[in-house]
Order: structure tokens, then C-alpha cells, then sequence
């Protein structure tokens, strides 16, 4: 709190910029005053950076051409580095990359007009290893808020032009004050990732500022839905937030996600491996899991988000939004009946049933090249949003192994989360048997599943396509775990399955009289016999 002719003094203060030490202006502020001034300890809350220059520098700023700047111009001066990011050279070798800046992103992500930003004037507070000399405005993060489609959404889109993306201090307090605010407001979460990771330069307090982020994003876990697009590369300790988020989307060809990059993997390990192969879009989608969807471009990739981000509610307290749609609900569709082979061994494809039954043929699939053997994914029922699972009898003939069961129970506990009925299309013949999958753990991962249907409290409707097998029909949404409704289609009427007590599973035609029943029990026993 400033009195009397301290207003003065301040005022000289604050037209500096970034000094090390106060001691500098010390002389020049004594001669206006004729008399010693006391240099008190500066306020953290004050950055150092505005003492940078020196009185000379200081007087020849503070005029053009002999009339003063004034604040509005400096101000404006400063918006205009921030917008320029790292330079046109810069820039220009972002787009020779096929990348388009954080900006650009960010308009083609929001509807137009929509975007407030936050800090955009941010600096680092660096003065090591030359960093007080490198300054730009907003510190290689874009921050903010805005509407898709006229619905509110929270964003942060990292500049790699700018130090390279790297995380600073100020770079991270940027990203928390936007999911803090989305957190208070019940509003989702879209980062665009383009980093190279922690700024070294400024040592554990980069690594804080990670694990700022960490925490927040599991305070957001389960109220509001997190988006992470990975449009560049994100290494090292960069990779957990991603991680910890809801969705995770890649672009192909230009972003990489990897603990460890190919040099450090090699020098350890001795591996020759590219960037691509080791956590390449095409990886993370189809060996990894890590990764749910990948895209053509960044356009692409801004479009098809747009196109997910209607089918989410805004936090786990809202309900999705309802789209009017013109395909009625009781239409009829002769062709189902020739879809579902009566054949038990017989392939088909859940795609061709799930695109007859979903509101105008849209299913946008999750995870669609991983663990292919189940699917995942939103789908609209009457205008809402529903989440659907069904078994692809293409994949494994639909059985359900590791990766699936750890797929689908991710799933059905984001769905459980946000409220959004889950809807299971059942024609499984058991868990995936061999000596593989059971050292690596499929009771202990098949237990996950088992868990997320029984506690989920969302509506839950099964339907049994053609069969439903052993310890597989008990796991996927059966009625014993709660199931609001439990269907079986035509074809499942025509055949009455058991299991044999050695685990070789046998069927039975439909008998024409109640003394087969009578006759099974009998040389099976009750306790062997189950319908």
C-alpha cells in the first residue's frame, strides 16, 4: 500500500522492466527525491522481471519521438508478441510440418467468436542459463474458454513455437487456473498437446508444476469430462496427464506419446527404434491401448472432436444433450432378422446390426483398431446419448480376453460417471483360454468388468444376439449384476446351451417335450445343467 509521494515512486517502478536487483535504480530515484531511499524487500507478488532494465533504457522507451507511451500502448505491444508466438520462421516451420499453430487450432476448434483467453501477457520467471533475455507473452501456452456447437468448454492449446511447447512455472499455473475454473463452473476440458516436455532451464519447478496439473486432473476425474489431443510430441513427464484424462486422441504421422525417447531407449537398452514405432499414433491405437482414436490431420482431428464433444454431457451433474432426430424410433427393419446367423460358429459383423439400431446409422466408435474382439462407443437412441458395448464375433469369434475386458470396463465406468445408459449387444463364447492370458492375468482383468457392471447405477439394457457362455454371460451385463432389462433376439431362441462341468461347452436343439428336461437332469445332475 502506497501513501503521499510513494505513488510517484511506484510509478517509476512499474516502467521498468526486469531488473535483477533494485539496487540500479537506487541513484536515479535519489536524485529525483534528493534524499536516501530505503530499499525494502520486494513482494513475490511483484515479478522481478520489471527491474530488468536500466534508466537509460528506461527513458528512451518511455518516449516516441518525444511523446510518452502510454500504458495502453505497451500493453498492446505485448499482445502483439504474444499473437506473433515464436516468430514467422517459426511459424512457418510449424506449417511445413503440416501442424497448424495453437491459434489456428483453437479457432477451428471453437465456434467462431466464441474464445475469451486467459493471461495472455504471461512471462516466465527465469533468470538462469540466459532465460531473462528469451521473453515472450503467454509463455508457450494458449488458455481459455469458449462454446462448441454453443456449449461451454474449457481449453488449453500448448505452442510448440514457443520454447518448444516445454512446461515452465507460469506455463503450468496457466493450465491449473483453466481446470480449476472448469471444475467450478461444471464445464469439460480440451488440452492440445504440442510439447517437448519439462523446461529444463528451470529445474523442479517445471516438475512441480506437472504434478500441479496431476492433481488437478484427478480432482476433474469422473465431474467433468477431460479431452486430451496430442497434436505434436509429448514426452517424459508430459505423457501422465494425458494419461490420467478420460479420452486421449492422436494425430498420425506428427504426434508421439513415450516415456523414454529413441535415443534414450537405445542407449540403454540398445534398440534401434524411430519415434513412430515407439509411440506413434498408429502404436498407441492398436498394440498399446493408450490412444482411443486416430486422425488424418489436425483438421481432421479439430473436426472430429467437435463432432464427440456433442455426444458428452458438460459434467457429471448435467445430462447429454438430445438431438431431434427424424429416423422414428418404432421403425421396422426386416433385414435384421438375416443379419445374426443361426449357425453358433458362424461369423458376422456387430457393426451392420449396431448401424439398423442406432438413431440414423451413427455409431462413433472408441478404441476401434484395440482389442477388436469388443466394441465401444456413443450412439443416439431416441435423441439421447447412449453408451453402447457389444462383442465382435469377427475378432477372436467375440471372446473376451484381457485387453477387451480392460477396454470395456474403462468404458462402462465413464459412462457410469456421466450418467449416459449403457446399452450391451451379448454373443460371446467364453473368456479367451490359454496358458497366456492366464499368467498375465485375465481373472484378475476379467474381474474388472465383472466390477464396473455390477456397480454401475446407470440404466442397463442387454440384448443376446445369439449366445452367452460360462463365466463370459455372467460378465457381460447379465441380469444378476443388476440389469434393468435383459433381451435375447429371435435367434436366440432356437437353441439351449450348457456348460459341461470340464469346461466343454455343449448345445442342445430345443426340445418338443418337458421330458428332455426331465432327461438331462438325470444323467447330469441338477447342479450340471444350466439353461
Amino acid at each position: 500500500v502506497c501513501t503521499g509521494t510513494d505513488y510517484r515512486i511506484v510509478s517509476v517502478v512499474m516502467l521498468s522492466r526486469s531488473l535483477r536487483r533494485l539496487g540500479a535504480l537506487r541513484a536515479p530515484l535519489q536524485s529525483i527525491y534528493a534524499k536516501p531511499i530505503p530499499l525494502a524487500p520486494v513482494s513475490r507478488l511483484v515479478s522481478h522481471r520489471l527491474f530488468s532494465q536500466s534508466p537509460t533504457q528506461l527513458k528512451e522507451k518511455a518516449t516516441v519521438v518525444g511523446k510518452p507511451v502510454s500504458m495502453q500502448d505497451r500493453v498492446d505491444e505485448k499482445r502483439r508478441l504474444a499473437f506473433e508466438a515464436g516468430g514467422s520462421k517459426r511459424v512457418d516451420q510449424q506449417h511445413q510440418k503440416g501442424k497448424l499453430t495453437a491459434r489456428e487450432r483453437l479457432e477451428l476448434l471453437l465456434d467462431e467468436g466464441s474464445f475469451r483467453e486467459y493471461d495472455a501477457l504471461v512471462e516466465h520467471r527465469c533468470e538462469h542459463f540466459g532465460m531473462e533475455k528469451q521473453i515472450i507473452p503467454g509463455d508457450g501456452v494458449i488458455t481459455g474458454y469458449g462454446t462448441i456447437n454453443g456449449r461451454t468448454v474449457f481449453v488449453y492449446s500448448q505452442d510448440f513455437t514457443v520454447f518448444g511447447g516445454s512446461l515452465s512455472e507460469s506455463h503450468a499455473k496457466k493450465i491449473c487456473k483453466v481446470l480449476d475454473k472448469a471444475m467450478m463452473v461444471g464445464a469439460p476440458v480440451i488440452g492440445l498437446n504440442d510439447s517437448g516436455g519439462a523446461r529444463i532451464q528451470e529445474g523442479v519447478d517445471s516438475l512441480a508444476g506437472y504434478a500441479e496439473i496431476f492433481q488437478r486432473n484427478v480432482m476433474a476425474s469422473g465431474v467433468i469430462p477431460q479431452i486430451s489431443l496430442i497434436m505434436g510430441p509429448c514426452a517424459g513427464g508430459a505423457v501422465y496427464s494425458p494419461a490420467i484424462t478420460d479420452f486421449i486422441f492422436m494425430v498420425k504421422d506428427t504426434s508421439y506419446m513415450f516415456v523414454t525417447g529413441p535415443e534414450v531407449v537405445k542407449s540403454v537398452t540398445h534398440e534401434e527404434v524411430t519415434q513412430e514405432q515407439l509411440g506413434g499414433a498408429k502404436t498407441h491405437t492398436s498394440l498399446s491401448g493408450v490412444a482411443h482414436c486416430a486422425f488424418e490431420n489436425d483438421i481432421d482431428a479439430l473436426q472430429k472432436m467437435r463432432e464427440f464433444f456433442d455426444y458428452l454431457p458438460l459434467s457429471n451433474t448435467r445430462d447429454a444433450p438430445i438431438r431431434t432426430s427424424s429416423d422414428p424410433a418404432d421403425r421396422e427393419i426386416p433385414s435384421l432378422d438375416l443379419l445374426v446367423p443361426n449357425d453358433p460358429n458362424k461369423p458376422y459383423d456387430m457393426h451392420e446390426v449396431l448401424s439398423k439400431i442406432v438413431d440414423d446409422g451413427e455409431f462413433f466408435e472408441v478404441q476401434p483398431n484395440y482389442a477388436k474382439n469388443i466394441m465401444i462407443g456413443f450412439a443416439r437412441m431416441g435423441g439421447r446419448t447412449v453408451g453402447i458395448v457389444a462383442n465382435q464375433p469377427k475378432e477372436l469369434a467375440g471372446c473376451l480376453d484381457i485387453d477387451a475386458s480392460v477396454k470395456a470396463a474403462r468404458w462402462v465406468r465413464f459412462c457410469d460417471a456421466f450418467s449416459i445408459p449403457l446399452v450391451t449387444l451379448v454373443d460371446v463364447p467364453g473368456f479367451l483360454p490359454g496358458t497366456a492370458q492366464e499368467h498375465n492375468g485375465i481373472i484378475r482383468h476379467g474381474a474388472k468388468l465383472l466390477y464396473a457392471y455390477a456397480e454401475a447405477t446407470v440404466p442397463k439394457i442387454a440384448v443376446i444376439t445369439r449366445k452367452a457362455y460360462g463365466g463370459a454371460y455372467d460378465v457381460m451385463s447379465s441380469k444378476h449384476l443388476r440389469g434393468d432389462s435383459n433381451y435375447s433376439w429371435p435367434s436366440g431362441f432356437d437353441r439351449i446351451y450348457t456348460l459341461h462341468p470340464l469346461g466343454e461347452t455343449r448345445h442342445y436343439p430345443r426340445p418338443e417335450k418337458p421330458a428332455f428336461l426331465t432327461e438331462a437332469r438325470s444323467t447330469r445332475g441338477p447342479a450340471q445343467t444350466s439353461l
